[in-house]
């Protein structure tokens, strides 16, 4: 199925487009459930996670995921020259 794709410079780089987009979607989603399974942590009975681990590991982690998959998510499609 690949052998029928064009290969000229600009196919190859919407190609490249939409695999930056689709990383950044990914991105957002684990930044997301970073966030999701830290608050679920915070939620249980048994005290939740270690000081240095809820700094580093939590939320902050969490939102430079979404951050960056939203960056790599919202590029335009690249131009024709």
């Amino acid at each position: 199925m690949k052998n029928n794709l064009p290969n000229d410079g600009a196919a190859k780089a919407y190609r490249h487009h939409r695999l930056l987009v689709r990383m950044g979607q990914v991105s957002i989603a684990l930044g997301a459930l970073t966030a999701l399974s830290h608050w679920v942590a915070h939620l249980a009975l048994t005290g939740g996670p270690p000081g240095i681990q809820d700094i580093l590991i939590g939320y902050p982690t969490g939102a430079a995921l979404m951050i960056l998959g939203a960056v790599l998510a919202g590029r335009t499609t690249p131009k024709k020259r």
